[in-house]
């Protein structure tokens, strides 16, 4: 992997993640999370934010293991751009046609083809993703064929934004002909927005009419505290689950990259999970059966 020296290196994620306090159930999945290139034969793009520590496939499958998640979805990382390749070969193992655990959402631009994109179907991808908050991402700017060309795949847009900077969202959002998806319920910092921001009731509301999806992923980003349970973030997860819990899914973030917090216990983050979630089958939705619907996996 070619690197700029210029460009700092994130933090490895934690080497041995505590196992939750609760067991996840049959069919979990860790609905967000990255790996990287162990070989380095993948070029990072010149507006890459970060270098990342080595994260890779068979790592990622050691803390799904430790956790207790049977299931797995892989996102494109800003740092390579359109450059699909290692998460392509990563589910062409472990996608439909190896072991069917794992699920991709690529970035692409106007440049792909419709027979590649019908490739990454075959191989487990589902969605596309959109990126303005890290360099390196593909902007609301060219969605506009995009959308309409992966409408009959049955795939859809994750959305990597923050609410507060950018108030009409929910209106770009509405004009997508796919359903949208978004990371780390809105990225905003907490303390200084709380969850009466506009942009995050627009999204309640989308998530209420079920027209977004959102992500439980990511509360160390936004939280005003170093470590979990990041109790401040619990109001937003409140209004989304008041909203909707059909329409939430939970990710990891693993291996937690460009963060201004500690890197997280991915246990720890776990059991903020079922603190903030005390209903076991509103649980089970959020974990199994609402991925299941999102990503295209069979009912385990």
């Amino acid at each position: 992997m070619t690197t700029d020296t210029n460009i700092p290196m994130t933090p490895a994620p934690v080497a041995r993640p505590s196992k939750p306090d609760t067991p996840l159930p049959s069919g979990s999945c860790d609905s967000h999370a990255h790996v990287f290139d162990p070989a380095g034969r993948t070029p990072l793009v010149p507006t890459s934010e970060y270098a990342p520590a080595p994260a890779s496939l068979v790592d990622y499958e050691n803390l799904l293991a430790t956790l207790g998640f049977d299931r797995g979805v892989l996102v494109q990382p800003s740092v390579y751009g359109t450059d699909n390749r290692n998460m392509l070969e990563c589910l062409e193992k472990k996608g439909p046609g190896g072991e069917d655990v794992f699920r991709g959402v690529v970035v692409v631009d106007d440049s792909v083809t419709d027979r590649e994109l019908e490739a990454m179907h075959a191989v487990g991808v589902r969605g596309i993703r959109v990126n303005v908050v890290f360099g390196g991402g593909v902007d609301f700017d060219v969605l506009a064929n995009l959308g309409e060309r992966i409408a009959p795949l049955g795939w859809h847009v994750q959305c990597f934004v923050d609410l507060s900077r950018l108030p009409d969202f929910a209106k770009k959002a509405e004009r997508l002909p796919v359903p949208v998806v978004v990371d780390h319920m809105g990225h905003f910092p907490v303390a200084r927005h709380t969850d009466r921001l506009p942009a995050f009731q627009d999204l309640v509301a989308m998530v209420r009419e079920g027209q977004a999806w959102v992500k439980l992923s990511g509360p160390n980003r936004i939280s005003g505290h170093d470590h979990p349970p990041f109790d401040d973030v619990r109001s937003l997860v409140d209004a989304l689950v008041a909203a909707n819990p059909q329409q939430l899914v939970f990710g990891t973030d693993w291996p937690h990259v460009k963060l201004p917090t500690p890197v997280p216990d991915d246990g720890a983050l776990i059991n903020a999970f079922h603190q903030w979630i005390s209903d076991i089958e509103i649980r089970h939705d959020i974990l199994v059966r609402n991925p299941g619907r999102l990503y295209g996996f069979n009912h385990p």
